[in-house]
């Protein structure tokens, strides 16, 4: 952790509810007049998607797994480093993983590739990272021991699969019995190196649909916000005003001494009223509680 070189990362998989949060960051940051600097987890992914296809096939015929959510196919040491040594002194590398022939194009590469490594913005007062692995441990590797505000998205499992169901088979292209066969051959790094974040982060926002989800394989859309609520789990955070958060946030309500329940349409609102003032005390003195 880092008084002058503040690390915040959002982590959670790919339709959990990131990008919602680093709008909200962006306007927080925009409004306080800070300096970020925002890198995606995906630049410490180890092969591009060709590569990652091989891998994958040869994992199967040796009767193993590979996922994107584990160590084989992240290097988990290099994200270390890489919030290491931004704490220390502000700096560091990144890339872009492009998913799509419309982040591809502008590079004038195909989807699935990395761009070059490139220095991160200069004389940021801050670090935001947007990934799979934010509060990584495994072994001897702790990413997490390096950001000084941990936020988890994590919309519960049912609801979870039916986001990459739809992005995958609509947006990637993926036929619907590829995507089994990855939530499938996922489960165990997903057990692993993903759900244990979630205890360590000092922040959960949690989607939990009010519509039926009982069946992810057969859904044919994702449940909107408004068609949601959003549970949201305070850790080691001194001086929450609740009070104040339950009035400005109409149709909340306290579920637990540290939880509040806000509606799903209200998520951003409740980021944005939670975080801010968390994020002005960590900028001014490196510390949130």
């Amino acid at each position: 952790m880092s008084a002058k070189h503040p690390i915040i990362a959002v982590t959670g998989s790919s339709g959990a509810g990131t990008t919602t949060s680093s709008e909200a960051f962006r306007k927080m940051f925009n409004m306080m007049n800070v300096k970020a600097a925002f890198v995606e987890g995906d630049s410490f992914h180890r092969y591009t998607r060709p590569e990652m296809d091989v891998e994958i096939r040869k994992a199967k015929e040796q009767g193993k797994h590979i996922s994107y959510f584990g160590p084989q196919a992240n290097d988990f040491p290099g994200l270390e480093q890489f919030f290491k040594t931004y704490g220390e002194d502000g700096t560091g590398q990144y890339r872009r993983y492009l998913h799509s022939f419309d982040e591809a194009v502008p590079y004038n590469q195909m989807p699935g590739t990395f761009t070059p490594w490139q220095d991160l913005l200069q004389g940021s007062d801050v670090l935001f990272y947007e990934g799979l692995h934010g509060g990584v441990v495994d072994g001897e590797v702790n990413a997490a021991k390096h950001v000084d505000l941990l936020i988890g998205m994590v919309p519960i499992v049912n609801l979870e699969w039916i986001q990459k169901f739809v992005r995958d088979t609509r947006d990637r292209g993926h036929s619907r019995e590829a995507v089994t066969d990855s939530i499938v051959r996922s489960m165990d790094d997903y057990l692993s190196y993903i759900t244990p974040q979630f205890s360590r982060t000092h922040i959960n926002f949690q989607r939990v649909p009010t519509v039926d989800t009982s069946n992810p394989l057969n859904a044919k859309g994702i449940p909107s916000l408004d068609e949601s609520f959003v549970v949201i789990r305070l850790r080691g955070i001194k001086n929450v005003d609740f009070p104040y958060l339950l009035a400005m946030i109409e149709g909340s309500f306290m579920s637990r001494h540290n939880t509040i329940v806000v509606p799903g349409g209200k998520m951003s609102f409740a980021m944005e009223l939670i975080v801010r003032p968390i994020l002005q005390q960590l900028i001014e003195t490196g510390k949130i509680g």
